[in-house]
């Protein structure tokens, strides 16, 4: 029996196999999966990433892992891996033809790609050598159209190996960075920063806040106002009534004890209202279902002493407020933590307000509280009695009307409610929510104003990236009035509304003054959505620059455009002056740290992001203005770099010099 292990030992060595070395078969649904960082929801085990059987063009699949665009999952190798194999697809509970690509990289290159992926092709069979592989990330990248609707299975996927098969980590772990302020307190001068312009229809009740910083009292006063309208001269609200179509320029003014200033505006009255990004609060991120009256009463309070004279002026209540049953007429009413929304509505009104509810076209909201399903009229009729200003549509449980969707069966219920929005005396900006596909294309013709072009964000850094970083593929529809909605901003302390736990901003300062600079440039609605009551002084800071949300609300409103190169995004958009926004960002939506010594070094140092003139559609020499620091930096001819920190931003407006 020894002689015969002896011999077998022996045959082993002469073949070069050691002992310790049998290959062996590792399938990848035995790993640990929580090391798989993906951009949507997370990775599921056997199941597709909605929890559902694995199928790919009809064809059942019973192991592997479920994911979404954009997924990267690091395995160390220690060169002991000989091949990987398995199948890819996108699942079939995809609800429309999104597309994606698999790739698989070693050692920082990539060895393999399965070319872009759609709903309905066959699972493609693949197998690749690693010999002598130190390192693979298994990836999953959007296919040019966004990561919406990319449910990506990994099937059947096995490694051969004759040693360990070792996940990590293939994203950084943010080192902890005080958080610091880089824009001065405003001038106790005047300074004027509400819209340029202000669309109202002929008839309906008028709103305009002239938002002014400085020093109080202040004596507001307006020149050249349409019949129907007056101002507050003590809190520079005009109000009141226009019957006649028209366009109208206005010319409003504040003073106090140290100067003036004033700005001229346009009233469009007409059929198009929200012709610059709306800018407020929602309840949702932070308090989920747990809104109730009171906390929207904080916020209201909140932002009428410490936001409105920068331009914020919505206050909307997201889910959780609805009775459980309608009157005996069909009414929708509030629960006992909503006893009178007239009231409330007045309430916010009275603070130079506007006032913004939640609803889906279903049976049920998301939150499984009553939806508008067979009541649409009734119900804008009521929001309209409220004193509505703002509704957000949530597409949630209509599933249970139409329950194989295609884009008619979603842009039906959205087109019917935008009907009846039109119907009421009242103007109502109407969000198409829910991040249909290609919602950007008939989001206009259900008579939305903005429309929610991805799933919910999160403040996870990877997720604001995948959301930002891909809106290029919707910007041209940007307009006066139309505007692609990438969800809400992330700052400040929040968590509730997806069921984490009151926490401050997951996103470091960095990430944050991006975040602000890239949907200022995007002309997105900004919304905030935290604990008003919790807002530190870095966060008020952040939502406070004048210059920066100038940029959002510049009447121009031009689509922001993306430039992709060494170490990040340029995204840069005109101006009505004549001038033009450049944000310079240190970001990457397919970053994968392959050297783990380094992790902290790249967070600690600056990188160099250059662009041409040519390639901005400039020529000439410009002044180039530092927005967030609020100063002038010099002058540029034919180039601009700019150094920023790691997923940092410089954001400058570059003004032709006058000759």
């Amino acid at each position: 029996m020894v002689r015969r292990f002896s011999y077998l030992f022996s045959l082993i060595t002469a073949l070069g196999i050691a002992v310790s070395g049998f290959s062996k078969e590792v399938y990848l649904d035995k790993l640990d999966v929580s090391y798989m960082l993906q951009d949507w929801g997370g990775p599921v085990v056997n199941k597709s990433v909605l929890g559902t059987p694995f199928a790919v063009a009809g064809v059942k699949y019973s192991r592997g892992i479920g994911t979404h665009s954009v997924s990267r999952y690091m395995l160390k190798l220690d060169g002991k891996a000989t091949s990987i194999s398995g199948y890819v697809g996108a699942d079939d509970r995809n609800d429309y033809a999104g597309s994606m690509e698999f790739k698989i990289l070693a050692d920082g290159k990539v060895i393999w790609t399965s070319n872009i992926m759609r709903k309905g092709m066959p699972a493609l069979r693949f197998n690749v050598d690693l010999t002598g592989k130190q390192q693979i990330v298994l990836m999953v990248t959007e296919g040019g159209d966004g990561i919406m609707y990319d449910h990506a299975d990994w099937l059947e996927v096995k490694i051969e190996t004759s040693g360990e098969v070792i996940p990590q980590t293939a994203y950084p772990e943010s080192i902890a960075k005080d958080k610091y302020i880089l824009t001065p307190k405003p001038r106790e001068t005047p300074r004027i920063n509400s819209p340029r312009v202000f669309g109202v229809r002929p008839g309906n009740p008028f709103l305009y806040q002239v938002a002014a910083t400085g020093k109080r009292p202040m004596k507001f006063t307006a020149y050249q106002l349409p019949k129907g309208l007056s101002i507050d001269e003590k809190t520079g609200l005009i109000t009141g009534t226009v019957e006649k179509a028209g366009r109208y320029y206005i010319v409003v003014r504040a003073d106090n004890e140290l100067g003036g200033d004033f700005r001229r505006v346009t009233v469009e009255v007409g059929d198009k209202i929200a012709l610059t990004p709306p800018m407020g609060w929602n309840s949702w991120n932070c308090w989920g279902l747990n809104v109730d009256e009171q906390k929207v009463k904080d916020a209201a309070d909140f932002m009428s002493r410490e936001l409105i004279n920068h331009g914020w002026s919505y206050i909307n209540i997201d889910d959780g407020w609805e009775a459980k049953e309608r009157t005996k007429e069909g009414e929708l009413l509030g629960n006992a933590k909503f006893p009178d929304f007239k009231r409330l509505s007045d309430y916010i009104h009275s603070k130079g307000l506007k006032f913004g509810i939640y609803s889906s076209p279903g049976p049920k909201t998301c939150g499984g509280y009553l939806g508008t399903y067979a009541h649409e009229a009734i119900d804008a009729r009521t929001w309209a009695n409220w004193g509505v200003d703002y509704l957000k549509y949530d597409y949630c449980l209509y599933s249970e009307i139409a329950p194989v969707p295609t884009e008619n069966l979603i842009k039906d219920p959205y087109i019917l409610m935008g009907d009846e929005l039109q119907k009421v005396n009242r103007d109502i900006v109407y969000c198409v929510g829910y991040g249909a596909p290609n919602v950007w294309y008939w989001g206009q013709e259900a008579k939305g104003h903005q429309w929610r072009t991805t799933r919910d964000i999160t403040d996870d850094w990877n997720v604001v990236v995948a959301i930002g970083a891909f809106q290029d593929v919707c910007a041209p529809v940007t307009k006066p009035g139309q505007y692609n909605d990438p969800d809400m901003l992330v700052v400040g302390k929040l968590g509730g509304g997806w069921g984490a736990k009151m926490h401050d901003s997951k996103l470091t300062a960095d990430e944050q003054y991006s975040h602000m600079s890239l949907w200022s440039l995007l002309s997105s609605p900004l919304l905030i959505g935290c604990d008003m009551n919790a807002i530190d002084d870095f966060t008020l800071n952040l939502l406070t620059n004048d210059e920066v949300i100038a940029v959002n609300q510049d009447p121009l409103v031009k689509p922001a455009k993306k430039i992709v190169t060494e170490n990040g995004q340029i995204w840069y958009k005109e101006l009505e002056d004549g001038s033009v926004a450049v944000g310079f960002f240190n970001i990457d939506p397919y970053y994968i740290l392959w050297d783990k010594t380094k992790e902290k070094a790249i967070q600690n140092q600056e990188y160099e992001l250059s662009v041409d003139w040519a390639k901005l559609g400039l020529t000439g020499e410009y002044t180039v203005r530092d927005l967030w620091k609020q100063q002038d930096i010099g002058r540029a001819k034919g180039k601009y770099s700019a150094k920023v920190p790691y997923h940092g931003v410089k954001l400058v407006k570059l003004t032709p010099v006058k000759k």
